[in-house]
């Protein structure tokens, strides 16, 4: 499990681990201190929740400092005009006759319901180091592709309001 990640990325990440470790573990053991208060633990649903809640938490700082220990640091080396991490790429579709607008991120922040596309996706790898007015050639595998035309590239360096992916 090696991702490319930002400094960035883990910066964000080593915050969450740390927010979760003094705040939410704190909170989850007095949930499951005061559910096992409550008398019978085999029928007690407040103590199974609080337990699995507290799990939960420690699962997911288990999870984010194995991403941070495997991670391999990338920078993003980019042209003023290029696309790369960060930017805001619209992107026009010949054979839809359909335009959108897509940010490259890194593996851990993507998200496609909010337009947020994996560098390592074959349509950010695609676009990733390209120009505006470019036509791609974007390959899903050998038998299937499609092209493009990068339309308008925006640069953000401000990726603050980015949260690491909860998957």
């Amino acid at each position: 499990m090696y991702n490319r990640m930002t400094q960035s990325d883990i910066r964000k990440m080593q915050e969450e681990i740390e927010h979760r470790k003094l705040v939410i573990r704190k909170e989850a053991l007095e949930d499951v201190k005061e559910a096992r208060a409550h008398g019978d633990l085999s029928e007690n649903f407040e103590y199974k929740a609080a337990k699995q809640f507290k799990n939960k938490n420690e699962s997911r700082i288990r999870y984010l400092e194995r991403m941070i220990k495997t991670a391999i640091l990338i920078e993003d080396h980019k042209a003023v005009d290029e696309a790369g991490i960060n930017s805001l790429v619209t992107v026009y579709f010949p054979e839809d006759d359909v335009e959108e607008t897509y940010k490259l991120v890194t593996t851990v922040r993507s998200n496609s319901i909010q337009g947020k596309i994996s560098i390592e996706s074959p349509l950010g790898k695609a676009i990733r180091g390209h120009k505006c007015h470019d036509k791609v050639r974007v390959e899903i595998n050998s038998d299937s592709a499609y092209d493009i035309i990068i339309m308008k590239i925006d640069q953000s360096e401000n990726d603050d309001e980015d949260e690491i992916s909860k998957y």
